[in-house]
């Protein structure tokens, strides 16, 4: 059983495909439930399932009942933590696809890379695994995942792995890398029409920034372009998405093929509208770059969201009221705020 808690998040039914595809009978699950099954695989995405007394109650119980419970996610980055806080038999340590079958094939083993595990009170970190290829089976999709909705999207699907940037609040190139590895045209295509099988209507770019697929060394207009007219032909334009992109990492080209081929918006990862908060955030922008992406997403007669972070250990009032004006001043049409997570393994978190 694949627990995902909550939401059925791609990272969890890919681990599903995976291990369907070494021969496993497998279930995805959002509930807490283990059923019959003989192993639990938890997926984690969120810091905060590590404080989670369900979770925690519902490890302890399938451990009782003597069957293994190992964890894996974003949150195996401090595996120290998950083991510490769950107790889960085993921590699958960054990307799964090779050390999730071989673990459950041969058990929890020191010469098993990519685990960590806890051995008489002493906790064991076996090297890390080898970065895996993007080329993999068909994710395990639940038959319900046309009714769930995360941020309008019945899931968000990878087409590369990776980011360029340095953001010290970020988890995404500290657990997959700096170095954009981009999916198969083909393939995606291939997940995008089983996903449409299984009565997902939308869809959205996921992979830290969208528009760095088929990044090598500089923007690729037309990888980018093929990709979203793609996904257009077959959902239509209104039902894709391409969410999340730097201010840094838009070409004219790429904006005009998301107002042709997706719902016209954009959500930039702004964080702050103060240069000094930008600098501590190791975001490699400045506010004339933010409000230069704005203007020129607007020429293209594009929607602009912005994402910002508040409460960053060095911020002044003075930051805040920066960012409070930069949103004022822009009129972005749709504004999400939260507070700065030290997430562990980050440089935030180091800071904090």
């Amino acid at each position: 059983m694949v627990i995902s808690p909550g939401i059925a998040t791609y990272g969890a039914m890919l681990i599903g495909g995976i291990v369907r595809e070494a021969g496993h009978e497998v279930r995805l699950s959002t509930a807490l439930a283990a059923g019959d099954a003989d192993v639990v695989l938890l997926s984690l995405f969120s810091t905060q399932h590590l404080m989670d007394p369900g979770i925690r109650g519902f490890v302890a119980g399938v451990r009782a009942s003597e069957r293994p419970v190992y964890i894996g996610g974003p949150v195996s980055a401090y595996p120290e933590y998950v083991l510490g806080e769950l107790a889960p038999d085993a921590v699958v340590v960054g990307e799964g696809e090779e050390t999730v079958p071989l673990l459950l094939a041969r058990g929890i083993s020191p010469d098993l890379p990519g685990i960590a595990f806890s051995d008489g009170g002493r906790t064991v970190i076996t090297p890390p695994a080898t970065p895996p290829p993007v080329h993999q089976p068909l994710p395990l999709i639940p038959d319900d995942i046309g009714q769930q909705s995360i941020r309008g999207a019945n899931a968000y699907i990878e087409t590369h792995r990776g980011c360029t940037g340095a953001c010290t609040f970020c988890q995404v190139p500290r657990f997959f890398g700096r170095e954009i590895r981009s999916r198969d045209l083909d393939e995606i295509r291939r997940e995008v029409r089983a996903f449409k099988e299984k009565g997902a209507v939308r869809l959205s770019v996921s992979g830290g920034t969208g528009s760095l697929f088929g990044y090598h060394g500089e923007l690729d207009n037309d990888a980018v372009i093929a990709l979203l007219q793609m996904l257009a032909e077959e959902l239509g334009p209104r039902n894709v998405s391409a969410p999340d992109i730097r201010v840094d990492a838009i070409t004219d080209e790429i904006l005009e093929a998301i107002r042709k081929y997706t719902i016209g918006w954009l959500f930039y990862g702004f964080e702050s509208g103060s240069d000094a908060v930008l600098r501590q955030m190791g975001k490699g922008v400045t506010v004339a770059q933010m409000h230069e992406a704005v203007e020129r997403s607007r020429q293209h007669g594009l929607k602009v969201a912005g994402c910002f972070i508040v409460g960053y250990p060095t911020e002044t009032t003075e930051d805040y009221e920066a960012t409070k004006e930069f949103i004022a001043e822009e009129m972005l049409d749709d504004v999400f705020v939260s507070v700065a997570e030290p997430i562990p393994k980050t440089p935030l978190a180091d800071l904090v």
